[in-house]
């Protein structure tokens, strides 16, 4: 058995089904006449089933599926009816099937909801059109509730049912009040799509208008930015040149160009910063030439004649004056080393490096800073462990600054492995990638991840070394960065606690002669 027809748009395809154990109602889409209709398709039950035969109600439209307006209220209003029309088919079912007064409860409040809600719906609709399939609501449901009462009285006991032509005239009374219901619905709907139409109409005149305008806005900023373009943004062109300049560390130079009076303050703060920068460049490396001969040579001093007591030329030495002499070398040494890398990292921010770029054997210079280190090893029982392919790595390099590179990833990796444990140096050509990648491995205490971030920082040494007795100076890490970015390689650090941190950088290496 059918129900009417409401039409619908037709971009809204998609049915929505309400199920029950007894039957089904659901919305279906016809392609012919681009409607949706209601159905009801009943499925035969047992007796024994059919306490449990209630309908699962509540008639939702999806959005963008078979859909009505959800802000016309007289259609809210009629999917709200047939909502509470379910209920009271569910409640009359559960009474029906054991005779619980509780149920008969909730019948008797649906339908009081339903009559309220039908009687503020009369009140709203003004049109006779949409007044008649009201009232023959309003009668169809009131015949309804009779039936019902006829039926509820004919037993109070579990189990007493109704006679068997009750259904068949129950079904018949729902069929012609949900065709009431779609036939309003359908009406209401016809008015939302001429309103939609005119809607439409009318924005379409607006859009027209509104078009007009911005192509004429268009046309008159157009004429309006070429007038512009000369005397603004050609100054503006060489004040960023000159920037480029400034962050290339050409200071000397300055932008000479005519400018309008609202550009010529911005013109005359950019050539008076380079003027500063000028200075600024010149007193960095006039301290630079001093600190290091000021700093560098009475440490070298300091260094030979301590060196010279330990060779007792002046004279022989106790065990004690011996041990503080070799305490005084090693600082002094450090020390040296320390202003050493402080002062080419500084040369390095400050664009002063000079690199002497050949083509260098990247093996060759790794063995060596391995030679540097075996005695480190020795003394904490650590095994040095090298893979790298046979033959020759050619890299176009500094190659005393990439040594100096492997030097401090090697001595950081000894000096946090645990004695007895292994140090992993590893170098592998990606041919692919035109690179080579090497990496040092340690078995340390590992980074935590918070201080990851930070660990190519001057001077940072993170919070694991504060909770060690390995002295650094948290410089290695940051020289190194410089220096295999200079080479136009990258630098980075994996690491996990308590199982060690690997250190990668990788190298262009030179083509077609990777090994």
């Amino acid at each position: 058995m059918q129900g009417a027809a409401f039409r619908v748009s037709t971009r809204y395809k998609q049915m929505l089904l309400i199920y029950s154990n007894l039957g089904v109602y659901g919305l279906s889409y016809s392609a012919e006449n681009s409607t949706c209709s209601l159905k009801r398709v009943v499925r035969k039950r047992s007796a024994a089933r059919a306490p449990l035969d209630f309908l699962a109600i509540g008639l939702r439209l999806l959005g963008h599926h078979c859909r009505v307006s959800y802000h016309y209220p007289a259609i809210e209003t009629a999917k709200r009816l047939t909502t509470i029309l379910y209920s009271q088919l569910r409640s009359e079912k559960k009474y029906l099937a054991v005779r619980d007064t509780v149920f008969l409860k909730d019948f008797d409040e649906e339908a009081e909801e339903f009559r309220r809600t039908l009687a503020g719906l009369l009140r709203q609709e003004t049109s006779l059109d949409g007044q008649k399939p009201l009232q023959n609501l309003k009668r169809l449901h009131q015949e309804y509730l009779v039936l019902f009462r006829s039926a509820a009285d004919q037993g109070t006991s579990p189990g007493s049912r109704p006679d068997a032509s009750y259904e068949d005239r129950r079904d018949a009374l729902f069929d012609q009040i949900t065709d009431t219901l779609n036939a309003f619905v359908g009406l209401h709907e016809t008015r939302v799509i001429a309103l939609g139409a005119d809607s439409r109409s009318r924005s379409a005149r607006a859009e027209a208008i509104t078009q007009q305008l911005v192509i004429v806005a268009v046309l008159l900023g157009l004429g309006l930015a070429g007038l512009a373009s000369y005397s603004i943004l050609y100054p503006l062109s060489k004040v960023q040149a000159y920037i480029r300049q400034i962050g290339q560390g050409k200071f000397g130079a300055s932008v000479d160009v005519v400018a309008p009076s609202d550009l010529r303050e911005l013109v005359d703060t950019v050539n008076w910063m380079g003027k500063k920068l000028q200075e600024l460049d010149d007193m960095k490396a006039e301290f630079l030439a001093h600190i290091s001969h000021e700093l560098r040579t009475p440490l070298a001093s300091i260094r030979e004649g301590t060196q010279l007591l330990l060779d007792q030329i002046p004279g022989p030495l106790t065990k004690e004056q011996r041990e503080i002499l070799r305490i005084m070398t090693e600082s002094s040494e450090r020390l040296i080393r320390l202003i050493s890398t402080l002062l080419d990292l500084s040369k390095m921010e400050a664009g002063m490096m000079e690199y002497r770029i050949v083509l260098t054997d990247l093996a060759r210079f790794a063995k060596t800073s391995v030679d540097k280190v075996r005695l480190l090893a020795e003394g904490k029982r650590i095994q040095i462990l090298t893979d790298a392919p046979g033959g020759r790595l050619w890299v176009p390099a500094d190659g005393p600054r990439v040594e100096q590179v492997l030097d401090n990833l090697l001595s950081n990796a000894l000096k946090f492995s645990p004695e007895g444990r292994t140090v992993n140096l590893r170098m592998v050509p990606d041919v692919k990638g035109g690179v080579i990648h090497v990496s040092v491995s340690d078995t340390g205490p590992g980074i935590p991840p918070e201080d990851l971030p930070h660990i190519f920082e001057r001077f940072y040494q993170g919070h694991m070394q504060a909770k060690t007795t390995v002295v650094g100076s948290g410089l290695g890490l940051a020289l190194a960065k410089k220096i295999v970015e200079a080479h136009g390689g990258r630098i980075w650090v994996e690491s996990e606690l308590g199982k060690g941190t690997t250190v990668h950088f990788t190298l262009p290496a030179k083509q077609g002669r990777l090994a």
